[in-house]
This record gives structure tokens, C-alpha cells and sequence, in this order.
């Protein structure tokens, strides 16, 4: 009697120890994390998409993830961004001489899509390529240097925005982007993964660079009451820096290309650290 009472009372703890395996099943629910890289800017000023002149980008992420393919991605950055004609292999560019500098915060809501299974813990489906597609909203001010002292473009009105020229009105400091781009990610350990990814930005702005369209002509930038130079009237055409004998911001004459707006881009590494439950699974 006392072996077939024992007998019994191993199965139901043997049966309930299996149910229990089944009912705490992992799931990684979504993830935060950081991210470092580098950001380059394309535009009026690098018309060829060189990358020669990357800058510094940081960022920050919160992943809701829906199960173990598709996840929707929070994310803010801050890059900084600039460029100048002197590394141009185009004569026109080069004698234009106008540069930039802009940082950039940058917001985006952004849906992401593993080609793999991921599900970390599990040494089977620990990595994954995937793209990403979104829509951000992004702060830019694009300032300039002249003579060692810093001056803001937009509030300078160097296309005549100010005179109202042609009635153009001064750009705004905010615009969309489109990020896309696609990355990699690599589970580490049960709380932490590494990624990398490279993510394209087409924006609705052309002012990023503050160039545009064609220059307005140096009479819409008087001189002071003591006959001093405005800095406006200085960076607006920078061509005499390169030759005196030489005026290119003649009226109508084109200063940039307006039909193409400006865009970036960010390569950056990241680190983040998963949120995860232990639930029932689904029967199959």
C-alpha cells in the first residue's frame, strides 16, 4: 500500500514539475538601450555623397517588441552635422566657398523587422539582421564661422529671406525625416544585446545647410551707419575669400539646388537590455 501511495505521489509532482516548465515560458517583451556612432550630412554643399567628414552622433531607445519578429522603436538622437565647399572637387563649389555646422535632436517613431527569429536566452535564435522605416521630427540651426566668431544663418536671412526677396520667408528651426535603414543584432547574455545599424534620413528641408536656391545680390545687405560690413553681407557669398577679383553672388545667379532637400545619415553601435515575462505559451 505505502509503495503504491509513493508511487502516486512522485507522478503528480514529476506531472506537476513538467506543467510548470510549460507555464513560465520566456518572452522578451521589448528593450532600452544607447547608442554611439557617427552622422554625415548630404546636401548642397556635398552634392556627391562623399563621406569624408563624419561627426559624432548619441542616442537613446525604447523597443515595445510583438513577438519575436516585429517590434516599434522610440527613439532620440543628437548628432552634429557640417560640411564646406573647400573639400569639393567642383571648381564652382570651391570658389562658392560656403560652410556649415548644425547640431541636430532628432526624435523618430520607427517600426522594426527581423529576418530571424530573435529570442534571447535561446543559443538557436540569438541574432538577427533587420530594417527599420519611420517618421521623426528634428531640431536644426545651421551656423557658420567668419574672422573666429560665430554666426547663426537663419536669422542673417543670406538667400534675402529677411529683405523679402522674391517674397522668401525665413525657414523654421523643426522638420520631418524619413529614417530607413537596416542593422544587426546579436544577443549576449539573458538581459543585454549589442546592434548595429545604419539608418538613412531623407528630410522635408532644404535649409539644413542654409543654401537653397540663388543669391539675392549684395544690395540686399546694406552696410551699417558707419559703413561696416554686415555679417550677413559677408556670408552670404564668400566667394572673395578665394579670389577678390571675382563676385559670384550676382542677383539670380544659382546658390544651391532647391528641387533636392537636404538629408543625413547615422551609423552607430548600440547596446541595450531586455525587458522580458515569463508566461503560459499558446498551444500549438
Amino acid at each position: 500500500m505505502n509503495r503504491k501511495l509513493f508511487t502516486l505521489i512522485a507522478a503528480t509532482l514529476l506531472t506537476l514539475a513538467s506543467h510548470a516548465q510549460v507555464e513560465y515560458e520566456y518572452s522578451q517583451e521589448g528593450e532600452f538601450g544607447f547608442t554611439l556612432g557617427g552622422a554625415h550630412y548630404f546636401g548642397d554643399l556635398n552634392t556627391r555623397a562623399a563621406f569624408n567628414r563624419p561627426k559624432p552622433a548619441l542616442g537613446v531607445f525604447f523597443r515595445k517588441q510583438f513577438g519575436n519578429y516585429i517590434g516599434l522603436r522610440l527613439s532620440g538622437h543628437f548628432a552634429q552635422l557640417g560640411y564646406s565647399d573647400t573639400y569639393s572637387k567642383n571648381e564652382f563649389q570651391r570658389l562658392r566657398n560656403l560652410s556649415f555646422n548644425t547640431n541636430i535632436y532628432e526624435v523618430a517613431l520607427q517600426g522594426d523587422f527581423n529576418f530571424f527569429k530573435f529570442i534571447p536566452m535561446d543559443p538557436t535564435h540569438n541574432f538577427t539582421p533587420y530594417i527599420t522605416l519611420g517618421v521623426g521630427l528634428f531640431n536644426y540651426d545651421p551656423y557658420a564661422y567668419y574672422n573666429g566668431d560665430k554666426y547663426y544663418l537663419r536669422t542673417l536671412g543670406t538667400e534675402g529671406q529677411t529683405s523679402g526677396y522674391k517674397g522668401r520667408k525665413e525657414y523654421g528651426t523643426m522638420a520631418l525625416c524619413i529614417p530607413f535603414g537596416v542593422g544587426i543584432k546579436y544577443n549576449l547574455t539573458p538581459k543585454t544585446n549589442i546592434s548595429f545599424e545604419v539608418a538613412h534620413r531623407f528630410t522635408s528641408t532644404d535649409y539644413l545647410d542654409d543654401v537653397s536656391t540663388t543669391y539675392a545680390g549684395a544690395d540686399k545687405f546694406p552696410a551699417g551707419p558707419n559703413g561696416a560690413l554686415s555679417p550677413a553681407f559677408l556670408l552670404q557669398d564668400r566667394s572673395y575669400e578665394i579670389d577678390s577679383k571675382t563676385v559670384l553672388g550676382i542677383e539670380g545667379r544659382q546658390r544651391g539646388f532647391s528641387k533636392q532637400k537636404d538629408q543625413y545619415i547615422i551609423a552607430e553601435v548600440g547596446i541595450s537590455f531586455n525587458l522580458s515575462s515569463y508566461h503560459c505559451p499558446t498551444a500549438n
